[in-house]
This record gives C-alpha cells, structure tokens and sequence, in this order.
C-alpha cells in the first residue's frame, strides 16, 4: 500500500478529493499526513478523515532553507512513499526537492510547459488562448519545469473569467491527480524512470 503526504496552503480541495478516493477499499494508497505552511481550511478534511495534520509556519523562520529543513524533519517521521503538494503556495527549497524527488509531485492549473508559475489561469486568460488545462508533474528545483506525468486540455471560454476557468480545471486536476496516486500505488506509474 502507497503512503502519501500532502501538503497544502488553503481550502484543500484537491485533498478532499484524494482523501474520497484513499477511502475507497480497492484504492491502492493511504494518507498518512496533512502537512501545511500557515493555518489552512483543508486541515478540517483531513480532520473529518482521521488523519493526522502537522503544521510548519513559513513566517515563523528566518529564511526558505531555514523552513524546509523543519518540512524535511516533519515529513521524516512520516516516512511516506509519496509527497503530493496539493495547493501548496510556496516554492519548496532545493534540499527537499532533492531529499523526495522523484517522488514528489504537483499538480498545476494549464497545459504545461505552457503558462507555468503562480497566475497560469490567469495568463492563459492573458494570452487569449483559445484552450488551456491541467498537469500533474514530478517537481523540481525550477518553476513548473517538473516531468509531466498527466495533462490534460480544457477549452476557454469567450466569457470565462479567471474564476470560471478555474472552477473548470480544478475537477480536471483532482481527476489526473487522484488517476496518476493510483497508478503509482498499483504499480503501473514508476516514479523512478522520471528523473529530475
């Protein structure tokens, strides 16, 4: 059985989602951690699931090295087989980048490498694009520049705004993410053939 922790900035969304499908009988994998870098909403899913939550605030260190090394040691105790950032608002630093990879992943709102970074719904609006989508990649110590596990296109609409095009990639995502964990859980996604 696949271990997983995720780590999260917000409401959660897409761990709500994994937690749904982890508790599946036939699903091939677990969370055993929430993990957060502030207080966070999505704490109450895994809450609501028994699941275990730790909390590492960002502003509470003097520096990005400083953070991931306590990250690092949270994670540690854990010891799980896969690190999901599942909203996680916060470039991680290269030392847990390389302490996990490949066996961390992430999931962004557009067809990578296109529209990589922070505001990827937004600049596709920006672009005038007529389509844009979701990805779910190995991370590493670049922005968004991971291998591609999972992607998938979602049409823009002439009147969509950053909010309802959001709103449509987001069960995107949460479908390629939760797909790609029970591929890695059921043996038919090797992680080890991504290199970073």
């Amino acid at each position: 059985m696949l271990t997983v922790a995720v780590l999260i900035s917000g409401t959660g969304s897409n761990l709500r989602a994994l937690l749904e499908a982890a508790d599946e009988p036939d699903f091939p994998a677990r969370i055993v951690v929430v993990g957060a870098d502030r207080e966070a909403d999505g704490f109450a899913h895994a809450e609501a699931f028994g699941i275990p939550t730790f909390l590492v605030p960002f502003e509470q260190f003097e520096n990005r090295a400083a953070w991931g090394e306590e990250l690092q040691r949270h994670l540690e105790v854990w010891s799980p087989d896969l690190v999901v950032l599942s909203g996680l608002m916060r470039l991680l630093p290269a030392g847990v980048v390389d302490a996990w990879a490949p066996r961390l992943i992430n999931t962004h709102p557009a067809y990578l490498p296109e529209f990589p970074g922070a505001h990827g719904v937004r600049d596709a609006l920006a672009a005038g694009v007529s389509e844009t989508g979701a990805s779910v990649i190995v991370v590493d110590t670049g922005v968004d520049t991971g291998p591609i596990l999972a992607q998938e296109r979602v049409a823009v609409r002439g009147d969509d705004t950053e909010h309802t095009l959001h709103e449509r990639i987001k069960p995107v995502e949460r479908r390629l993410l939760i797909d790609v964990v029970r591929r890695i859980g059921a043996g038919d996604l090797d992680l080890a053939s991504f290199t970073t």
